[in-house]
Parts: C-alpha cells; sequence; structure tokens
C-alpha cells in the first residue's frame, strides 16, 4: 500500500475501546529462539541444537498476549516494521485476542528482533536489534483507543531511545489525568538512559514493577526496602520488585511490606518470565483482588511460563492457572 510519512497504524479506525481494557505500550519483538546453547560455535563451524523458534518477543508484546492467553481485554500500543517479523508479530498478537490498532508500522525501520540463546539451565543470552521500537515517540500514542481502558502499562522503556525522558514523562501523565491506573516495568540496557530516563514519568506512576537486578541498575543498589524508598521519594506510589526464583516483594504505600516465594517448578526457559508476572499482577489489579493474591497469582503465571519454550507459550487460561494456584 503507497504511504505518504514516518509511520502508520497497522489499521486505520478511530473507533475507541469500549471494555474495561488493559493498555499495553512498549517493547514489540520477534524473537528467534535456540535451545540449548551454553556456548556459540568455533569461528567457521557448525553445530546442532534441538530447537530453533520465532515467537512473539519484547515486554509490551509478552505481556499483552500472557493477558489475552488469560482472557483480559488488552491492546498494544508500539512500533514494528513493514517487514515479515511485523506482519508475524501483528499476527500472532491477533491470535490471542490482543488489539494491535494502535500499532504503528514505520516505513524507515525495521521490526525490532532478537536472538535469544537458552542455556542447559534455562538462563538466556541476548543479541538484540533496537529496530522501530527505538523510534517510537509520545506522538505515536493514539488516545482515542484508550477511551475505555482502565490500566495504562509502559514496558521496556530503557530499549526505547526517543521515549526515554520527557516522552515517557508526558505519555504517563496523560494517562493519569485521563483516570488510568499508570503502572511501569523496566528491562535491561546498559546503554539507556537510566534513572534520567524513567524520572519523569516516576510522579505519576501508581506502581512500578521492575526487577531486582534491573531496579539495582537503576537505583544503585541490591536491596529492595533501599530501591523502594528510591522509587517513593521520586513520586511513585507503590513498588512490586520481581525477585526470580525468590518470588517477588510487594511494598504498597498504605500497608506493610511483603513477600510471596515463587511456586516450586522445572524451569525449561525464563524468557519472558518477568513479563508474564506482569501480566498476572494486572490482572489481579484489574479484577480488584487482595495484594496478596494478585501477586501470589502473578508468581503462578510466571511459573507457568518458565515451563515451556518461548515468552508466551506457556500462559494458561485465568481459570486453569487459579486452579494451579490453590493445588
Amino acid at each position: 500500500m503507497p504511504y505518504s510519512g514516518e509511520s502508520r497504524p497497522f489499521v486505520m479506525t478511530e473507533t475507541p475501546i469500549t471494555k474495561k481494557t488493559i493498555i499495553c505500550l512498549g517493547l514489540l519483538v520477534a524473537d528467534t529462539v535456540g535451545r540449548p546453547i551454553d556456548q556459540l560455535p568455533r569461528r567457521g563451524t557448525l553445530e546442532l541444537i534441538d530447537q530453533i523458534e520465532l515467537h512473539i518477543g519484547g515486554c509490551a508484546a509478552n505481556t499483552g498476549a500472557s493477558l489475552g492467553k488469560l482472557g483480559l481485554p488488552v491492546a498494544v500500543l508500539g512500533k514494528v516494521g513493514q517487514d515479515g517479523f511485523g506482519e508475524y508479530l501483528l499476527h500472532a498478537l491477533q491470535k490471542v485476542g490482543v488489539d494491535i490498532r494502535g500499532v504503528v508500522q514505520s516505513v524507515d525501520s525495521p521490526t525490532a528482533a532478537t536472538i535469544v540463546t537458552v542455556h542447559s539451565d534455562a538462563e538466556r543470552s541476548f543479541l538484540h536489534v533496537a529496530g522501530a521500537n527505538a523510534t517510537f515517540t509520545a506522538k505515536d500514542v493514539r488516545w482515542e483507543l484508550t477511551e475505555g481502558a482502565t490500566i495504562f502499562h509502559v514496558a521496556g522503556l530503557q530499549l526505547m531511545s526517543a521515549f526515554e525522558g520527557e516522552d515517557v514523562g508526558t505519555v504517563v501523565a496523560e494517562a493519569k489525568q485521563r483516570g488510568l491506573l499508570t503502572t511501569l516495568d523496566t528491562v535491561m540496557n546498559p546503554r539507556s538512559a537510566g534513572w534520567q530516563g524513567i524520572a519523569p514519568a516516576l510522579p505519576y506512576l501508581d506502581w512500578a514493577l521492575p526487577s531486582l537486578e534491573e531496579s539495582a541498575q537503576l537505583t544503585g543498589t541490591m536491596n529492595p526496602e533501599e530501591q523502594v524508598k528510591r522509587f517513593r521519594d521520586a513520586g511513585v506510589r507503590n513498588v512490586a520488585i520481581k525477585l526470580g526464583g525468590a518470588g517477588c516483594y510487594i511494598a504498597p504505600e498504605d500497608a506493610k511490606p511483603f513477600t510471596i516465594p515463587a511456586f516450586p517448578v522445572i524451569a525449561v526457559d525464563a524468557l519472558g518470565a518477568g513479563d508474564a508476572w506482569v501480566a498476572g499482577f494486572l490482572t489481579g489489579l484489574h479484577q480488584g483482588w487482595s495484594l496478596n493474591k494478585t501477586a501470589r497469582f502473578a508468581n503462578q503465571v510466571g511459573a507457568c511460563c518458565v515451563q515451556a519454550l518461548g515468552a508466551t507459550t506457556g500462559i494458561r487460561s485465568l481459570v486453569e492457572t487459579l486452579a494451579l494456584m490453590e493445588q
């Protein structure tokens, strides 16, 4: 389709979201996942591995797809290229029930992509091309599509260089002004703007949802209590820190902090576990559950995630996940 300009929405429509939708704005990535890979082949040689698969990737896409598989109404906002990876992501998200009308297709930048090497112990290493995610700005947000939403979640800011700083502050402030519950997840990137890139959004944030390691990179401390204080001093109301195999640390503004241990499972692939956890946590906020139940459910969604290859393959329905949690 001929198009004049830098980018265009995937589907041109002005129909607003009418259900109580969760909005996930941020990273959209095509993940090429291989396992097991404990070391790269010697230069100029070939090694055989068990699996290579193409999966939905990127914090916003992973969380959005997980919410869709759980059965929650969800829409994703972000940017992809006009290429095969972009078409794959859009149709894969649609297939699990995600509204993708807020996704823009860039004519100048490729879809972000990652080569994910999954090691024998389920840990991952990444080779990443930032692609269209690096060009996403506040101007790409289609606010008319958020009119029926209740939660506005930003995911993967540290790999969105044009969106860090002033733009994310403007967008989260606007979401708060529109009456949405605002949440934000982070991602590791040593080249990001760090704390300065996230700071403008913090006074308008209801929940910060980083992992322990990501939060340490931003705050300069590995102590969860000190991390929470840093976020609180910057204006964030509530903080939940993902502790990986140790569970999660929840620090609400009006109650004593508490830790919920993880469910014991055999991990196949930890890819997307944090994003799955966030999907579970957003589900609890959306459903109005207690924070204890919300955190336990988030841990269970994360546990389901790590038992299959890929960031969203292992996610089950809401009913199935609740049943697993109560076993």
